[in-house]
């Protein structure tokens, strides 16, 4: 069996689906580019599809990760052109490699996040994320499944930073993920690097920090886009590529069908 390894996309108004609206969507391109699944055993098949992390509904995102099986060879990237032409705009496959190592789930130590605030000034985010920082913790709530539940934002905090305001003047588009904001206002913009922990903190969770420590209250809801998940450099807090072992392990050239492919250790 085969198995790729896919980057793909939430841009636009496809943020709003959820992760069941995007498996459903995955399905049916699947089953549009005849793509040749791998099933499981049992007396009710499904196809080997794994998906990793995936984002909050109403979060856009440039790095999202799935696994599919197949039961025949298939060139990556020729498959990710096939399942990328037979997906809605928005909702893209931009990478795709052969799966050569193991333990990929574990490679995702951290998510990088640009937070856009609009009706913030730069000078506001700035004092704010100071104030964050300066704290050893900071307690936040979250109403979950379980009940409301109180938990530590500050420490799972690897970076925090203001970036330059900016104008933007077209109409929300489904284009690149950078345009999938409102438009036409000045805003402060914040780059965030979270290390993912148990539980999860999630922007929202930091932004609940920066209004306990703060009193910072945006007037409208952040529009929030993940750039990157992958291995945290602590040095520099930059989230690294996860696919690059599997792109170091593949052979020099191309594998022929049926041909043996050889297997590589994280």
């Amino acid at each position: 069996m085969q198995r790729i390894r896919l980057r793909y996309t939430k841009r636009g108004r496809l943020r709003f689906t959820s992760h069941r609206d995007f498996q459903r969507a995955f399905e049916r391109a699947l089953r549009r580019s005849a793509v040749p699944m791998a099933y499981s055993a049992g007396f009710t098949p499904h196809p080997k599809v794994s998906y990793a992390n995936a984002a909050p509904t109403g979060v856009a995102s440039e790095a999202e990760y799935l696994e599919i099986g197949l039961a025949a060879v298939r060139d990556p990237e020729q498959l990710r052109a096939q399942l990328d032409e037979s997906l809605p705009n928005g909702l893209d496959i931009i990478d795709a490699v052969e799966v050569r190592t193991p333990n990929f789930v574990e490679r995702l130590e951290a998510s990088e996040w640009q937070v856009r605030l609009d009706g913030v000034t730069e000078q506001e985010a700035a004092r704010a994320a100071a104030a964050f920082l300066a704290e050893e913790r900071v307690e936040v709530e979250r109403l979950t499944k379980n009940g409301l539940r109180v938990f530590d934002a500050r420490g799972a905090v690897a970076a925090l930073e203001i970036l330059s305001p900016q104008v933007d003047s077209g109409a929300d588009t489904e284009g690149e993920g950078a345009r999938d904001v409102r438009t036409g206002r000045a805003c402060a913009i914040l780059r965030l690097v979270v290390r993912h922990a148990t539980p999860a903190v999630r922007p929202d969770d930091v932004l609940s920090g920066l209004r306990a420590t703060a009193d910072l209250a945006p007037p409208v809801p952040a529009e929030v886009t993940r750039l990157a998940q992958g291995p945290l450099d602590e040095e520099t807090g930059t989230v690294t590529d996860p696919l690059a072992l599997d792109r170091a392990a593949a052979p020099a050239g191309p594998v022929a069908a049926g041909e043996p492919r050889a297997t590589a250790s994280a």
